[in-house]
């Protein structure tokens, strides 16, 4: 995978060098940009203005001396020359000095949160797998996590202005300067579409991630910022942070809201499900007693009433076909229901279902690395069925970490294999008993404690009803993997 994943994507365009994905970033292999070469030039300028009077002076009194009649006049040129060379001089370090105070005061009086960071060991990593023939970034990282804590680490933060001092209750600049990996918390998502985002040319970058703040406060982030267009660059860029903490908790309360309401409906229909079909189903079983009864009476008579009692079983399993048919319409009515089959992305519905959990993962400090291949074929599937199977082996998988010391790693792996799309969730937990592995996807088979054990039966249900199978097999290096296949869409 190639693309950057945001929650709120950039429209700004790849500076690939042809504009396909497969070919080297502009970045990698530019020059510096002309204002800091016209910034070298004056610079230039200045010292030989400099220079050029002393070397004249210095000639002058060698020529003096020598007792050379020309030596007064070489005295006084190199004079004038020192004086327009120090008012040059003078005037462009008031030049500089003033664009300096400029850039400051925008950065510190900004009203938005800038921070200053230094991404230079990224970029030479980014460059070297890019220049190594590594497209997919992504998937590279995913199999690797370590290298990219390591990695993380050697981003530095420079610098952050008064605003977000403000705003965080820091005491001081000093609480935010040293290695991002202090404040970006393990459970985030973001860092690795940096380098997706760095790999492909982007010019711009935005996202949403959560960072612990400088007094140990956990808050969510609207993050902006332009990439380099030189490998110089990455020793500076500069980053815009937007505090959306509050907001996204009154959606969490409009979304809980909204979910109660949607459960107690729920619940009303079932109550009134359960009663309909009650009624459906007592009527038949009350006949069945009754006829059961009134037979068992002509059977022990003195003379059996055989006639009788025939009828009366005769009623017995005509009532009971009844219940049969109430039954098996029901379990038709949910089970048997017309899915919304239809090409769909899969990297996409596993994106998705990373976000509906995503709450819940962090809170089990869980991290999720997604690796897939490029070019993947689409596959026919019922897009929410199959986001309800992501979502209940991610939290699975989450739950199943909890309160382990270590990694918490979900790797999320999809391939093709022939005609179906294989998907692959491997934690780094406890592993699943060999004696579980043939009941794991039965209804009411939890191991957790107030687990329903029905997570798994969806599971299987869903990827049953897709002619795909599910199963589960020990990880590499512990812990367990789950595995699912789903057609790929033809044509």
């Amino acid at each position: 995978m190639r693309q950057v994943f945001s929650r709120w994507p950039s429209l700004a365009e790849s500076s690939a060098i042809s504009g396909q994905e497969s070919s080297l970033p502009a970045w990698m292999s530019a020059s510096a940009p002309r204002h800091r070469l016209a910034a070298t030039k004056d610079v230039a300028c200045a010292t030989l203005l400099i220079l050029g009077p002393a070397a004249i002076a210095a000639l002058a009194a060698w020529q003096i001396a020598q007792g050379d009649a020309l030596a007064p006049w070489l005295g006084a040129i190199a004079l004038v020359a020192t004086g327009l060379a120090l008012v040059f001089a003078a005037r462009l370090m008031r030049s500089l000095r003033r664009s300096a105070e400029h850039v400051a005061a925008i950065f510190e009086r900004a009203g938005i949160s800038m921070w200053r960071e230094d991404w230079t060991a990224a970029g030479e990593a980014v460059k070297a797998l890019r220049t190594a023939g590594v497209t997919d970034l992504e998937s590279y990282f995913a199999s690797r996590p370590d290298e990219l804590r390591a990695l993380k680490a050697q981003v530095l933060i420079r610098d952050v202005n008064s605003f977000t001092l403000e705003e965080t209750g820091a005491a001081g600049k000093e609480d935010y300067l040293g290695p991002l990996d202090r404040l970006l918390p393990e459970t985030d998502q973001t860092f690795v579409q940096w380098l997706v985002a760095f790999g492909r040319g982007d010019r711009f970058f935005r996202s949403e991630a959560h960072i612990t703040t400088a007094t140990g406060r956990e808050i969510d982030t609207l993050f902006t910022a332009m990439l380099p267009r030189d490998l110089a660059g990455f020793a500076n860029i500069v980053v815009t942070s937007v505090d959306v903490t509050a907001y996204k908790q009154a959606q969490a309360r409009l979304s809980a809201a909204e979910t109660d309401a949607a459960k107690t409906s729920r619940m009303a229909t079932a109550n009134a499900l359960s009663a309909a079909i009650a009624h459906e189903v007592n009527s038949p079983l009350a006949a069945i007693l009754a006829n059961a009864q009134a037979a068992q009476r002509l059977l022990r008579l003195p003379q059996p009433d055989m006639a009788e009692a025939g009828a009366a079983l005769g009623d017995v399993v005509s009532q009971a076909s009844r219940a049969k048919e109430v039954v098996a319409r029901t379990t038709s009515y949910f089970s048997k229901a017309t899915g919304d089959f239809a090409p769909v992305n899969l990297i996409d519905v596993a994106r998705n279902a990373n976000l509906l959990v995503e709450n819940e993962l962090r809170s089990h400090g869980a991290v999720v690395h997604l690796a897939a291949e490029d070019d993947l074929p689409l596959a026919l599937v019922d897009a929410i069925q199959i986001q309800q199977v992501f979502v209940n082996l991610l939290v699975n998988a989450a739950q199943a970490m909890a309160g382990r010391a270590g990694k918490r790693d979900i790797t999320l792996a999809i391939r093709s294999e022939g005609a179906q799309l294989v998907v692959d969730v491997a934690d780094t937990g406890p592993g699943v008993a060999p004696e579980r592995r043939a009941t794991i996807f039965e209804p009411f088979r939890s191991s957790r404690p107030g687990g329903l054990g029905m997570g798994l039966a969806i599971c299987r249900n869903c990827i049953d009803a897709h002619g795909g199978d599910i199963w589960v097999d020990p990880a590499p290096g512990g812990g367990a993997a789950f595995h699912f296949t789903v057609p790929i869409a033809r044509g």
